[in-house]
């Protein structure tokens, strides 16, 4: 069995970069909170070019309209739609309660590819 090159790497990181564009935020239930897109100004790619891991970072206030506090989020999921489909990444973090307008969360979304474990 053969291994891929280190170009062929890059050409799925690259590949995830462009069409795994869709980062969602869930509660510790479960719950889908929201989905947002690089098209989104709280959403970007965080990596340098050539990284192997690649970091979608995403910042949610609780001033954000979209947010309703008290608000609990427990893991990032990514997708590459906009609604419904099956998710490619998931991560859970500590989970942080938003409960005043003044609060801020940062996730950092990270897909290692080849993943060293």
């Amino acid at each position: 069995m053969a291994e891929i090159t280190t170009s062929a790497y890059q050409s799925i990181r690259d590949y995830i970069q462009a069409n795994w564009q869709y980062i969602e935020l869930r509660d510790d239930l479960g719950t889908p909170i929201l989905r947002l897109s690089p098209s989104d100004s709280r959403v970007t790619w965080t990596h340098l070019v050539g990284d192997q891991t690649l970091k979608l970072q995403i910042i949610v206030k609780g001033s954000d309209v979209d947010i309703t506090l008290p608000k609990t989020f427990a893991s990032s999921h990514i997708f590459n739609v906009a609604t419904g489909g099956t998710s490619f990444s998931d991560e859970t973090f500590t989970a942080f309660t938003m409960s005043s307008v003044d609060d801020e969360l940062t996730v950092i979304h990270s897909i290692q590819v080849p993943q060293v474990i």
